[in-house]
């Protein structure tokens, strides 16, 4: 934990479970609620694969896949990505969307991850809070980085390997599912997903 704040976003009894491995590079988890299923990439064998909340099986959803990787948004007003060519570090930039969704602006840098920080792929929380992958520099910055909406960090989670993306599940949407470099982590938590994020 780095700030008092983010013990409200622990759950006591919770723990991280491995859901899935065997992948060889696993990346970019979105939820489908209405069918209760998980999907995510795994990069260098070129295939979506599906995880079932009912059931707990793992197919491969479709291959080859384009190796596809996503954004997130609290809401239809706003954009964040990773630009991880920022130089000369990796930075979160803000954008706004335009009403109609056609164009964004602004690109205003919220997180500047500094030398050994590495975001990758991230939501948002209802509170407007970030949770990034993280990792690539050190082992002890392994895991998810936790920001608040202007762009402090005020939580982590860690993990035995980085974490390259993640997502809100589950039936209430605070189930955080987390894809690792061979691995699917899942953790319950105290906050739910943004309905966009």
């Amino acid at each position: 934990m780095l700030d008092p704040s983010f013990a409200q976003y622990r759950l006591a009894l919770a723990s991280v479970e491995r859901l899935y491995t065997g992948c060889r590079w696993a990346e970019g988890p979105v939820w489908f609620g209405d069918g209760r299923y998980l999907l995510w990439s795994d990069i260098p064998n070129n295939r979506v694969l599906r995880w079932d909340e009912e059931t707990g099986a793992v197919s491969v959803f479709r291959k080859p896949s384009n190796n596809a990787n996503g954004h997130t948004s609290p809401d239809e007003k706003k954009l964040y990505v990773v630009a991880s060519r920022a130089e000369p570090h990796r930075t979160i930039v803000a954008y706004d969307v335009s009403a109609d969704g056609m164009r964004i602006s602004g690109g205003k840098v919220l997180i500047d991850a500094g030398p050994g920080g590495s975001p990758d792929g991230f939501r948002v929380d209802v509170d407007g809070n970030l949770w990034c992958g993280w990792g690539m520099g050190h082992a002890d910055l392994d895991g998810v980085r936790i920001f608040n909406p202007q762009g402090k960090p005020i939580g982590h989670i860690d993990l035995p390997e980085r974490c390259a993306n993640l997502c809100f599940g589950g039936r209430y949407r605070n189930r955080l599912f987390m894809t690792a470099s061979h691995s699917l982590y899942a953790l319950y938590v105290n906050t739910q997903g943004a309905l966009g994020g």
